[in-house]
């Protein structure tokens, strides 16, 4: 059973079979593996120093790691800090000392998710580090300032490397795309689609382009499709409860038309039914913030109070709580800007995916993401009139200033000087050093 299990000719994960041989094979990471790139520098010298790559998954980083150590004929230990402890630990650094006075060539110990060792195990590293016994390699995804020891972090240099663009994606369908000698079976949006769910993971991409090659579609996916086959649909409801649903969506309609008689009636028809009132109470808080919102925010505070009241006194006269509630959401003035707004939002945080904001506005606790750049050029907006300074808070890739917009207040109730004061804040952006460079 175990050859069977274990044989040499069981498959292997399509991102394993298509991982780069060669450093000038490596998709992404212009800025460390391009032509004037750190790393390639240190490949160019010929002379490998410790550094840790910090990143997403997905990105090349145990790629880099291997590839590096072969382009400058080093030696290559590769642990997993998830399954090491100090035990093995020694054992490994005993073979990288028996290796550099058998061969005269330097190790690198290339230890994955770096940031999982304890403390104890990290301090064990240094000494080797220090005398050369081996060069360290380490990847993490998380803050190297946060999960690493400071006195390993002074032995090592950090590297960020980016999650991967669209188009370093499109190069890694490409080569799977030639490795099956076949196009995948995607329309031109659904590709883009494809591109999308990967999230800059190029790991994640190879995963679902097995996932739609198993399948052996038989004409192109579109972009339902895709959807369809590589990701779980979300149950139904139960049709048993249909008139449930039914009757709170007459309520809800009804709060959205202003109509607090036909609300009311709904409102009594449910309560009547049996039902928990509390499944009322939820609907008005949605109404209250969906189809109310910013031109009366007063609405939702007053549905969180009459609830609060009602479980308080119960009924019957709390009911009296519930009908007041109700006849505030239904007959305030409505916009829904603010529920549209997030629904742009999700919409552009969706097709954008894990873009990294900008580093002026991120705090900068530690010396490294001081040296990084973390909190350089941020503004204060208490020490500028009127308490702003007007600077952008958009990742820069999505025009700063000239961002996307995803409020867009109405001119009823309260709104409208919501509105008004946008204005004043627009005027006085566009006059930000920013926006005029």
């Amino acid at each position: 059973m175990s050859d069977t299990l274990f044989s040499a000719n069981a498959p292997r994960p399509l991102a394993e079979i298509l991982r780069p041989r060669r450093f000038s094979d490596i998709i992404g990471q212009e800025h460390l593996v391009g032509p004037e790139g750190a790393l390639a520098r240190m490949i160019a010298a010929k002379r490998l120093s410790s550094f840790i790559l910090w990143g997403p998954p997905g990105v090349g980083k145990t790629t880099i790691a291997r590839l590096m150590a072969d382009e400058v004929g080093y030696n290559f230990i590769q642990l997993s800090a998830v399954s090491t402890g100090i035990a093995d630990l020694r054992k490994a650094l005993a073979e990288a000392t028996r290796l550099r006075e058998s061969a005269s060539k330097p190790t690198v110990a290339f230890v994955d998710e770096l940031h999982r060792f304890s403390r104890p195990v990290q301090d064990a590293l240094l000494p080797a580090v220090e005398d050369g016994t081996i060069v360290l390699i380490g990847a993490t995804t998380e803050n190297p300032s946060f999960s690493l020891v400071s006195a390993l972090l002074s032995r090592a240099k950090v590297y960020t490397l980016n999650r991967l663009a669209a188009a370093d994606l499109h190069r890694v369908i490409a080569r799977a795309e030639a490795h099956f000698e076949r196009p995948l079976p995607l329309t031109d949006d659904a590709r883009d689609a494809l591109v999308a769910m990967a999230d800059g993971d190029a790991r994640y991409l190879l995963g679902l382009c097995e996932d739609i090659v198993a399948t052996d579609h038989p004409s192109d996916l579109d972009t339902i499709a895709l959807a369809t086959l590589v990701q779980q649909r979300a149950p139904l409801y139960d049709k048993g409860q249909e008139e449930h649903f039914n009757l709170l969506s007459c309520f809800h309609k009804s709060l959205r038309g202003s109509d607090p008689d036909a609300a009311l009636y709904w409102a009594a028809r449910m309560i009547a039914g049996g039902e928990d009132p509390s499944v009322v109470f939820r609907r008005l808080c949605c109404a209250a913030s969906e189809d109310v919102g910013m031109a009366d925010p007063q609405a939702l505070v007053q549905v969180m109070t009459a609830w609060q009241a009602f479980e308080r006194v119960g009924l019957p006269e709390a009911r009296l709580f519930l009908a007041q509630a109700i006849n505030y959401v239904a007959t305030a003035p409505k916009s829904n800007a603010s529920y549209r707004a997030f629904d742009k939002a999700s919409a552009l945080a969706k097709s954008t995916g894990s873009i990294a904001p900008p580093k002026r506005i991120l705090n900068a606790p530690t010396k490294l993401m001081k040296e990084l750049g973390y909190h350089d050029g941020y503004r204060y907006d208490h020490d500028h009139p009127d308490a702003f300074a007007g600077q952008s808070f958009f990742p820069d890739e999505l025009g700063g200033h000239d961002h996307p917009v995803l409020y867009e207040p109405n001119e009823r109730g309260f709104e409208r000087d919501v509105k008004k004061r946008l204005e004043f804040w627009n005027r006085r952006r566009k006059q930000a050093p920013e926006a005029k460079d």
